[in-house]
């Protein structure tokens, strides 16, 4: 059962409802850039009156805009904001967190690999910006697509700052939300240390990007990340889709049941795309980028999407050579990385 309880402006002539599922939970999109438009931030009220609010958005004036406006129309003000919990370090997730903090005075809190990784990418010493271009060119990818990955990358850091101070998470023990204790659950793949918060009473499930409705969440190999996400990635489902879910509230697109049933689909899906890897590599030795053409064909049309389907075919050739099913051919200095089929 839910119920629509009031519209909030989001800047413009854009609006977005808060919808209050059962347990307390209260929906709200926060506007982002397209494709996905809108990210899932989830408030629970605690009895008292005190707010933890579940993945804030990303820092753009659309998204400020809408938390002032839905602050005043639900009746609640900064100092109502106790804790801000952050699935993962995506700037979708993450980057309005120390913006609300510092307006709040609440704790933000996160899995510490989850801020570790925040800070290799978003910190004062991150390098990201530079390894991930040049990975990609030592796979192949062409110059005028690697210098607008470059641009790309360098338009996030004002969705990231003011950063916050993070506490964090005892991912051992219970997380009390709105008077009730959630379990956390740490999964990979799609970022590292991503938490998701378990109500086994209920089964209910907080699950950021971990599993979402309808998209598949990107599963990417970068420099320095998880050297093999998409192993992480599969296991971390595995293990979720033990779980007792009644309905699942995703970081994407709308709250949903037959959660065990989406994390067997993901399952099926990525087995599907390493098989169609691994038949292209039987026509001969090719580069990431040829194989990542040939898995995203027509549906790559900007940096940010090549940057997505880049990394993700390079998680699935990863784990081809895990599984022995194909080979790494090293380059000449300045050459291009290839991989081949294992007969």
């Amino acid at each position: 059962m839910r119920e629509k309880d009031l519209k909030a402006a989001n800047g413009g002539d854009s609006v977005s409802e808060l919808t209050s599922w059962e347990g307390g939970i209260i929906q709200f999109p926060v506007p982002m850039d397209p494709p996905l438009r809108r990210v899932n931030s989830y408030i629970l009220p605690d009895r008292n009156g005190q707010l933890t609010v579940i993945d804030p958005g990303p820092h753009t004036p659309e998204a400020e805009q809408a938390w002032e406006n839905v602050l005043q129309s639900a009746g609640y003000s900064w100092n109502n904001i106790r804790d801000i919990l952050v699935t993962h370090h995506h700037p979708d997730h993450y980057g309005l967190a120390g913006w609300l903090q510092a307006r709040s005075g609440g704790k933000v809190w996160m899995s510490e690999r989850a801020h570790d990784e925040a800070q290799r990418t978003w910190g004062a010493e991150a390098v990201l910006n530079e390894t991930l271009p040049l990975y990609f060119t030592r796979n192949g990818m062409p110059e005028d697509w690697v210098q607008g990955i470059r641009e790309h990358l360098e338009r996030f850091l004002p969705q990231v700052t003011p950063q916050p101070v993070v506490s964090y998470m005892n991912t051992a023990e219970p997380f009390i939300m709105g008077n009730r204790a959630w379990q956390p659950l740490v999964t990979g793949g799609h970022a590292p240390g991503h938490v998701s918060l378990y109500h086994g009473d209920s089964g209910q499930i907080l699950c950021g990007d971990a599993v979402l409705p309808l998209i598949s969440p990107n599963v990417g190999l970068q420099p320095g990340g998880e050297p093999q996400p998409l192993l992480t990635f599969m296991e971390g489902l595995r293990e979720l889709r033990g779980l007792r879910v009644s309905r699942a509230f995703p970081g994407h697109r709308e709250p949903f049941t037959g959660f065990a049933e989406r994390a067997d689909s993901l399952l099926r899906h990525h087995e599907e795309r390493l098989d169609t890897a691994a038949a292209l590599l039987g026509g001969g030795p090719l580069s990431g980028f040829a194989v990542c053409e040939a898995l995203f064909r027509g549906r790559v049309s900007s940096a940010h999407q090549m940057r997505f389907a880049m990394s993700e075919a390079m998680a699935h050739l990863a784990e081809l050579v895990r599984r022995e099913r194909a080979s790494v051919i090293q380059p000449e200095p300045g050459g291009v990385t290839l991989f081949a089929a294992v007969e």
